[in-house]
């Protein structure tokens, strides 16, 4: 930090000092019957025509510097402000001016050299840089705070901690003390409970405020409840006395409403909230003041109407983004305590300290790592940590099925020399481009890459459980014109899989030149996007099943029953992708949308318990170190076009040609196609449970039993012929289950079937703990072949027989992928399989 020119002498900083006071309303001068709030230190006198000089008896000082003393409007001691010189650490003034504050009886503390200012309230803690000195009003409203942090440590802090503030006298309620009546009572009255992680965040701001600390964070996963656990801290600090006003920043303009209505609704009984923008000239009224960092940047606005002793407490939501750049000058200009609520994991602070580069994700994470450090979190340990993984084991999250959709072109489009392709022309002869992102879509997203990634998501997304159409999805690619072609090639393909089930409106492009983008995105949450139940009337769900965005619904969107998210581009931000990951972990009870009762009988999982994250672009890799992938999609290689001058690698796809609209199969799906499959399973388990043979057998883990006296008595009888092949028709699994594997289903004993290649993962990881390949590169040629080997029978046969030949026109395994695998486990993994593996399986 630069204090002053050196050989600046004492005369430049008391002028700039004079003009920031009488700037902030401080009064040298009496003013009608307004006196002075001003006086200078004993002996000094100044006259009205030079506050741009030093008063005529400066030079005769001893110490060589003028202390001032800021008057409130009795006349009574306010703030002593210690002035240094321009080449001086205002800071080696403290103790001075402790001191001074002391026997004067004054409680604040200012220290400056006319270019770097503190504020110090000698009751609070330490001194806060300030970039304008307060004005005597607002000084004066924050000194009838008097901070007392003893009792906001000692303040009781319960689960019911905002539900006492909603209902103060809910327990007394004859509906909360019935306690069938009393989940119809907490939901008619949107009353909340701080969850146990939430109430832990709260102890920990408590210890860390008796620790000294004024600057907390708390790092919680998207949709742990970061408003909510806010909301318990704003009401901790008003009820404690230890605030009067509050700021509330984000850092876009839909959250600033977003967090207003959730404020109103936990904090309205006690507590006003209010939008600055709409309350402008009475938001002093408010304890609690919602903005944007942006409209309180626009025209400095944040200096010109604010004074930095107007807020006790501020709020940061996403803190790293509502402080990043110049934003940062607000949240540093108010003085008090600062609280931090972030999404975004320390653990992706990973790369920094290198040295700069053009990639715009590093200079992300050296933000991320200064948010850490400007909230006291040096260590890059925050006040409180909540992760995806602690959600998920606590129950409140859901972990996504990440699945690996990559193509051999976009597994090399992320290096940090921007997107760098490799590529080998018609000569042979090896090529290498470098294309920054205005080139990326021109060249990289021809046609048939757009239709193979848009095909590639809609054979695998999940489906809904109730209506069995594609799950509801949001895309997230790279560019207006990018989603715009996208949503023309998903409705293509829509006609074709469902033929007049939908008239252009299967997918929807929400992005900022759409009109009525921000409602779309609310439509989509309420399930009436271009209409609702498409297949099922008496099912609420979007006819729209995608959104397709480029910026849109990342922050701040919730729409609990988003089945598929889609990366269909590279993530440049660690705060984008925690959030895009983020718009699916949130739990969802489907059956609250189906108004049919016969109906809900029939619906065998009406919870949300997965979605899947679409990763075209390797981004999970990326950022989160040696990450493995729950599903790994072959997708088919380029094939090389050109004409010899221009090579253009992107164009078609082996075995596909341009268009793969031609291979979109129309299906017949819905509720009542899927009815009699269900009810058969449902029937099968209603009738074993019911045995209580079985059921003792089961319990007493004696299978062989439990599988020979349902194959005696329960199948093949004329009541329902139950058997084993019909039960896995009716389990619809990808293959072979076995009849333990249905039975221990239906009691419970595992969530749910495990799939070919969660099983087939499983093996392959049993085999290289044994036989760990020398060489890491090798690894995925080992992996196809151990999988294709293990899995299919075609490929098995031509592997025993060494009929490589054969591989030349295999569907699964190639001759090269033969090729790719090390000689020495050719012969090791039939070898391996055959003693271990169990095939009848898959």
């Amino acid at each position: 930090m630069i204090w002053g020119g050196y050989g600046m002498n004492e005369a430049t900083a008391r002028i700039k000092i004079n003009t920031l006071l009488v700037a902030a309303g401080w009064r040298f001068f009496a003013a009608g019957n307004q006196p002075a709030t001003v006086r200078l230190e004993p002996s000094v006198t100044i006259k009205a025509s030079d506050l741009d000089g030093l008063g005529e008896n400066f030079e005769n000082i001893k110490k060589g510097f003028i202390d001032f003393l800021l008057l409130d409007a009795k006349g009574f001691p306010l703030i002593v402000l210690e002035a240094k010189a321009e080449d001086k650490n205002p800071l080696v003034g403290k103790e001075q001016a402790r001191k001074y504050a002391r026997s004067l009886n004054c409680r604040f503390v200012m220290l400056s050299n006319g270019n770097l200012h503190y504020f110090w309230d000698l009751e609070r803690g330490n001194p806060h840089i300030i970039t304008t000195f307060p004005s005597p009003d607002s000084v004066a409203g924050y000194q009838r705070v008097r901070p007392n942090p003893q009792r906001l440590i000692d303040e009781p802090v319960g689960d019911d901690y905002i539900l006492l503030t909603q209902r103060p006298g809910y327990t007394s309620e004859a509906a909360w003390k019935n306690e069938d009546e009393r989940p119809g009572f907490i939901q008619a009255n949107k009353l909340r409970f701080l969850r146990a992680y939430q109430l832990k965040a709260i102890h920990a701001l408590q210890r860390a405020v008796k620790d000294g600390d004024d600057r907390f964070l708390f790092e919680m996963a998207t949709g742990t409840g970061k408003t909510l656990t806010a909301a318990a801290v704003i009401k901790l600090f008003l009820r404690s006395g230890n605030a009067s006003r509050i700021l509330f920043l984000v850092d876009r303009l839909e959250l600033e409403e977003q967090a207003r209505k959730a404020l109103v609704g936990l904090l309205a009984a006690d507590f006003q909230t209010v939008v600055y923008k709409e309350k402008r000239d009475n938001w002093r009224q408010a304890e609690i003041v919602v903005s944007t960092v942006q409209s309180l940047l626009f025209n400095n606005k944040y200096q010109r109407l604010f004074s930095p002793t107007d807020f006790d407490l501020v709020i940061s939501d996403e803190a790293h983004r509502s402080i990043g750049g110049n934003a940062r000058a607000v949240f540093d200009y108010f003085v008090g305590y600062k609280l931090g609520l972030t999404a975004t994991p320390r653990d992706y602070l990973k790369g920094t300290g290198r040295a700069a580069t053009s990639d715009p994700r590093e200079a992300e994470r050296r933000l991320l790592l200064d948010t850490y450090r400007t909230f006291g979190c040096k260590s890059g340990q925050p006040t409180f940590r909540y992760s995806l993984l602690d959600g998920v084991k606590d129950g409140f999250l859901i972990n996504p099925t990440v699945v690996d959709a990559r193509t051999e072109i976009t597994t090399q489009l992320l290096s940090e020399k921007g997107f760098v392709v490799s590529f080998t022309d018609g000569r042979g002869e090896g090529q290498q481009e470098a294309y920054k992102q205005r080139e990326f879509e021109k060249r990289f997203f021809a046609e048939a890459t757009n239709q193979l990634f848009c095909k590639t998501f809609l054979e695998n997304a999940l489906r809904d459980p109730i209506s069995g159409e594609i799950g509801k999805a949001i895309l997230f690619v790279v560019s207006q014109n990018h989603a715009a072609k996208l949503v023309q090639i998903l409705n293509q393909m829509a006609e074709r899989l469902f033929p007049g089930k939908y008239q252009s409106d299967f997918a929807v492009q929400v992005t900022s030149h759409i009109p009525d983008a921000q409602q779309f995105t609310i439509n989509f949450a309420n399930n009436n996007l271009l209409g609702s139940g498409n297949f099922l009337p008496a099912y609420k769900t979007s006819k729209a099943r995608i959104c397709v965005t480029v910026g849109m619904m990342t922050t701040g969107y919730d729409c609990t029953d988003i089945l598929n998210l889609g990366m269909f581009r590279p993530i440049f931000s660690p705060t984008d992708f925690v959030q895009i990951k983020g718009r699916g972990t949130r739990r969802h009870h489907f059956l609250d949308q189906l108004f049919d009762k016969d109906l809900k009988d029939d619906v065998a999982h009406p919870r949300k318990t997965a979605f899947k994250l679409f990763d075209f672009f390797g981004n999970c890799e990326y950022f989160e170190d040696e990450f493995d992938y729950d599903e790994v999609l072959e997708l088919p290689r380029p094939r090389a076009k050109g004409n010899g001058d221009s090579p253009q690698p992107h164009e078609t796809y082996e075995h596909l040609g341009r268009d793969l609209l031609e291979g979109i199969v129309e299906e017949t799906i819905g509720l009542e196609g899927m009815k009699i499959d269900r009810m058969f399973f449902d029937r099968f388990a209603d009738t074993v449970r019911q045995d209580e043979t079985i059921v003792q057998a089961v319990e007493a883990g004696q299978w062989e039993n439990v599988i020979d006296y349902v194959n005696r008595e329960v199948f093949d009888k004329p009541e329902e012929f139950y058997s084993l092949d019909k039960l896995r028709k009716a389990a619809a699994a990808d293959r072979r289950l076995t009849l333990r594997e249905i039975l221990e289903k239906v009691f419970g004993i595992i969530p749910r079937f495990k799939s070919k290649d969660e099983l087939l993962e499983e093996e392959f990881a049993k085999f290289v703990a044994d036989h760990t390949p020398t060489r890491a590169d090798s690894i995925a040629a080992i992996k196809t072949y151990f999988k294709a080997y293990a899995a299919d029978g075609y490929t098995r046969d031509i592997i025993d027989k060494r009929q490589f030949s054969s591989l030349a026109t295999s569907p699964v395994f190639s001759s090269r992928d033969y090729r790719a695998v090390p000689e020495k486990y050719r012969a090791l993994i039939p070898e391996y399989v055959k003693d271990y593996v169990s095939l009848n399986q898959f």
